[in-house]
């Protein structure tokens, strides 16, 4: 990452979310984008991903790898405590919208996108929905 991009805090990085369950290092992925977030607040921008939730990571892996390696769910928590803070998209330049799954046919402007109550769980449906899973449709539609 640095060898490519550059070394912070000379480079801006900015991560699009599915931090976790990509493998069985995904605590350890998380916590080395955590603290590089820590360690250069104003260079490195974490999104949150549709795996950034309770509900996802207790399907695709990271809750299994987190009870394995701990033994309880509190670390767990915390991280999934952590999620609900990621940014849901950013504007690089002013010009380059960046979210990790697309667009919301009910959000217009950046505003709509800055007042939404992210500080939870993803929601089942709605604009936060449409900005973590608008996969595109395999048939075209």
């Amino acid at each position: 990452m640095f060898r490519i991009g550059g070394e912070s805090p000379d480079t801006n990085f900015l991560y699009l979310g599915d931090f976790v369950d990509r493998g069985a290092f995904s605590v350890e992925t998380i916590s080395l984008l955590t603290c590089l977030k820590l360690r250069y607040p104003h260079r490195v921008t974490l999104l949150r991903g549709n795996h950034e939730s309770r509900q996802v990571t207790q399907v695709y892996g990271f809750y299994a790898e987190i009870q394995t390696k701990y033994g309880n769910t509190n670390v767990w928590r915390h991280f999934t405590d952590l999620f609900d803070c990621f940014p849901l998209a950013a504007l690089i330049d002013d010009n380059i919208f960046c979210t990790h799954g697309g667009l919301s046919p009910s959000l217009h402007t950046l505003d709509q996108i800055r007042f939404l109550s992210r500080l939870r769980e993803i929601p089942y449906e709605g604009p936060i929905t449409d900005l973590m899973w608008s996969d595109p449709d395999i048939h075209g539609e």
